[in-house]
């Protein structure tokens, strides 16, 4: 088999940190953040100069972005989303972003902390877990490109912009295949129950990834088969679960 090309490799690795943001006030917002390195904006060509066009094509000459324009049909096909895209998209460079091939290819030695999406449906809750996994001791967030909220304006605002600084890890597989991939290099595959033995605050291992699962329905059946490891939050009062991201920000603080 034909090995690819370094260049190659680091084209795909480059294209595999950009985000691309839409709608008009998103991008704006995006293009105002401090830190946030732009790739390139890309306009409709009906849109109709003055306000917030005027405002964006401002702050990408700021940032000296290319702007690349085209037909509204070329556009929605870059922002995936015609009816709120507005005309208007921006790829930025997010230089924590990776994908989980890439993640377990460098072969990390130091111990790791990994937080894996399992059918997180909700913008605003996976806004929030990405925000308390930035904040605190999480080394990526295992982010499968079906059956979970994908990053939009939503996520973006519940995220209160550190999504663009977090380390996701996309995946285009079943999370059940790739935390197989995990459990194969050494990591222990986590899971939460009200019916485990052991608790999160006593729960300990050198590479860990832990599973989040639907706000409805929990861990799915696939993905509890990949779980070799089962941890517990004590609850008081009869509460019987926690949000999805109060639980996140309890991993990614424990």
């Amino acid at each position: 088999m034909q090995r690819d090309s370094d260049a190659y490799l680091a084209k795909k690795q480059f294209f595999n940190t950009l985000l691309t943001v839409y709608g008009r006030k998103p991008v704006l917002e995006a293009l105002q953040q401090s830190g946030v390195e732009v790739y390139r904006l890309h306009l409709a060509q009906s849109n109709k100069r003055g306000g917030i066009i005027d405002d964006i094509m401002a702050e990408a000459q700021k940032r000296q972005a290319e702007v690349l324009y085209h037909d509204r049909s070329a556009l929605s096909r870059i922002s995936k989303n015609a009816k709120q895209d507005q005309g208007v998209a921006v790829d930025l460079i997010c230089q924590k972003f990776s994908t989980t091939d890439d993640f377990l290819a460098a072969k990390k030695t130091k111990s790791s902390n990994l937080l894996a999406l399992d059918g997180i449906t909700n913008p605003q809750n996976l806004g929030m877990i990405i925000r308390s996994a930035c904040a605190g001791n999480i080394d990526g967030i295992i982010l499968p490109e079906k059956g979970c909220a994908q990053i939009d304006p939503l996520v973006i605002k519940a995220s209160a912009g550190t999504v663009f600084r977090a380390p996701i890890l996309r995946s285009n597989e079943p999370l059940a295949a790739t935390l197989n991939k995990f459990s194969q290099a050494g990591y222990q595959v986590t899971g939460l129950s009200s019916h485990a033995k052991q608790t999160l605050q006593h729960y300990s291992g050198e590479q860990n990834v832990f599973v989040l699962g639907n706000e409805t329905e929990g861990v799915s059946a696939k993905v509890q088969n990949e779980c070799s490891h089962w941890v517990k939050i004590p609850m008081n009062n009869q509460v019987e679960s926690l949000n999805v991201a109060v639980t996140a920000a309890l991993i990614a603080f424990r």
